[in-house]
């Protein structure tokens, strides 16, 4: 009532309330001109030809050196500046996977699947490459954990370390149900600490949480209006995909964007009725008018449009559409859609090399593991136009844990029961090479009873084997514009990082004991023991006096009730207590040789134990 009767207070604290919000989201720089912590959040989402739909979360956290705030934080983690601050830690990388990425469906040629399609865990190893990890060569610790099946639990503790969690902001569309019933799920967190300190106390340290997720649309209205179109693409929306809507961004959040990714092959086989007039497709899709495309139609209006520039790799170009979040409120939420008007088929770009990895052999005594490198349409556009001189080579580096034109090897062995193989071999091959074999042979062992699984008839994993290109880079640079050096995703896509794919996880089975035997054995040692000393702790327990007093009351019972009232009557007037009925002597002899008997059966079964385990 008092805020109703003064409207002037009433704005006061709403200009207040919004004004906290604006310093803490976008006060990159305090009174003192220090540097504040930052935190965004974008989401990717890219077509596939399989008629599927990636989306890429990306949420980035920055904390400035810790002399600035010292041990408090406002939207960094605390438990991971403690951990960079104890350690030390430059640089490091997890993730967790389900799934293995489709290279041949969903290309391999690309930030998304050269940097963030992980392999799932397979076991616990730990290795120090030496070429496969440049330019950090030598000083990167690369491990893998047992497999395990991705949940909900997995995922609380991730969303634990955003700001907002998943209750506002983009994160919203982190629907449990709708995530884990996808074909692909990798969630991944990246560190680094960078600064001026050799022992990186006071540095700044970047945070990167990024969630890869391949999902499958609703196809139903492309299959009612298009029932007779065979590559008809599914359309879809958000409120779709994930069963929500982004109702604003995360009020801590600096930026927060939504951008749609148009593949190179996706553009070049659109058509658009400028097109015979001189016009390419990419002109099409980024000119003022390009709702009237007969291809496809968006509900959203994209606040900017990115044409990507042109690449020696690729002859089309990608087409970027951006839409802010921060005009979108809970009235009106923001759901971006795509809607197809004709069927389309396209290939995502692949790597030079296709890498495909099984095992040989057969027995329980050797086997061995096979690599498989085939070429793809992508090598035969990189020989015609590398190999004007006649010379032309193509690199590609191999990490396996457990020999074509071999430039360099390096094999650390594996110790028994201590550490896995490591083996990085470095080829140099022709560009006219069709398909290239890697074969690596070893000897089965045996193992303690402790050492193997709870399922050993299951097998054993060996993790997937890493294949990079380091002369081809998978990045994605486009036109120079003020939003792109402002946006954490557009700036990771533009740096480059090599090509890399990894194979498929192998399961190995080794020769595995009879378990059965020693359980056997231990029931019947068991039931032995039980027997040894619960005959002993019944002969020592029992007390000899508690049988002669039943069978002194057996003896009583047949004397008969006169004789005993006539006792008992008697006793009382004497005032004595009355002493009980003496049984005759037979009965305690009985006893006594029963015990003897006893104690020799319990003696002999003693010796007996010993003579046959000595």
């Amino acid at each position: 009532m008092v805020l109703l009767q003064r409207p002037h207070i009433l704005l006061l604290l709403i200009g207040t309330h919004q004004f906290l919000q604006c310093w803490i989201a976008f006060g990159s720089v305090n009174e003192e001109g220090q540097k504040q912590e930052e935190f965004s959040e974008e989401l990717l989402l890219k077509p596939l030809p399989d008629h599927k739909l990636l989306a890429h979360f990306h949420f980035q956290s920055s904390a400035p050196p810790s002399t600035s705030n010292g041990c408090h934080h406002h939207l960094f983690p605390k438990a991971i500046s403690q951990l960079v601050q104890k350690f030390r830690i430059k640089e490091m990388e997890l993730s967790f996977t389900q799934g293995r990425w489709n290279y041949e469906s969903w290309g391999g040629f690309d930030p998304i699947s050269s940097s963030n399609a992980k392999p799932p865990g397979s076991t616990a190893t730990y290795s120090t490459p030496e070429w496969s990890f440049p330019p950090a060569s030598g000083n990167v610790r690369y491990g893998t954990l047992p497999c395990e099946a991705v949940c909900t639990e997995n995922l609380t503790p991730w969303l634990k370390l955003l700001p907002c969690r998943d209750k506002a902001g983009i994160a919203l569309l982190l629907d449990r149900p709708s995530l884990y019933r996808g074909f692909y799920h990798s969630q991944q967190l990246h560190l680094t600490s960078t600064g001026s300190s050799s022992e990186g106390i006071d540095s700044d340290i970047i945070l990167e949480q990024t969630l890869t997720v391949v999902l499958q649309p609703n196809s139903e209205m492309a299959i009612e209006v298009h029932a007779s179109e065979k590559h008809i693409q599914p359309s879809w929306s958000l409120s779709s995909i994930f069963g929500k809507q982004v109702s604003g961004r995360c009020v801590l959040a600096k930026s927060s964007s939504v951008y749609l990714l148009l593949d190179r092959g996706l553009v070049a086989e659109l058509k658009f009725p400028n097109k015979e007039n001189g016009k390419s497709a990419a002109n099409g899709l980024t000119s003022e008018n390009f709702w009237s495309n007969p291809s496809f139609e968006l509900s959203a209006n994209p606040d900017r449009i990115f044409l990507e520039e042109s690449s020696s790799h690729s002859k089309s170009l990608s087409i970027l559409y951006m839409f802010q979040v921060e005009k979108y409120c809970e009235s009106e939420p923001f759901d971006i859609g795509l809607m197809w008007k004709v069927p389309v088929a396209w290939l995502c770009q692949q790597t030079p090399l296709h890498a495909s990895r099984f095992l040989m052999g057969s027995g329980n005594e050797r086997a061995a593991i096979a690599i498989s490198l085939k070429s793809t349409q992508f090598t035969e556009g990189f020989m015609s136009a590398n190999s004007k001189d006649g010379s032309c080579e193509l690199r590609v580096d191999v990490f396996q844990v457990v020999l074509d034109i071999i430039e360099k090897i390096h094999v650390s062995p594996s110790k028994d029961k201590m550490s896995p193989g490591v083996m990085e071999v470095v080829l140099k091959l022709p560009c006219r090479v069709n398909t290239a074999a890697l074969t690596i042979e070893f000897d089965k062992g045996f193992l303690r009873i402790d050492e193997y699984p709870p399922d050993a008839n299951q097998g054993f994993d060996i993790p997937s084997a890493i294949i990079s290109f380091p002369n081809f880079h998978a990045s994605m640079v486009f036109l120079e514009d003020d939003s792109l050096n402002k946006s954490p995703l557009l700036s990771k896509f533009q740096e480059k990082c090599p090509v890399m794919s990894y194979t498929e996880v192998l399961l190995v089975p080794l020769t595995t004991p009879d378990f059965s035997m020693p359980y056997n054995v231990i029931t019947i040692t068991c039931t032995m023991f039980a027997l040894y000393f619960g005959s002993l702790l019944n002969v020592l327990q029992r007390h000899v006096a508690e049988e002669e007093r039943f069978l002194k009351a057996k003896a009583a019972k047949k004397t008969g009730r006169l004789p005993l009232l006539l006792s008992k009557l008697s006793a009382k007037l004497r005032g004595r207590r009355l002493e009980p009925l003496h049984s005759p002597p037979s009965s305690s002899s009985f006893i006594n040789s029963k015990l003897v008997l006893k104690v020799i059966l319990v003696a002999g079964l003693a010796v007996g134990w010993q003579f046959f385990f000595s």
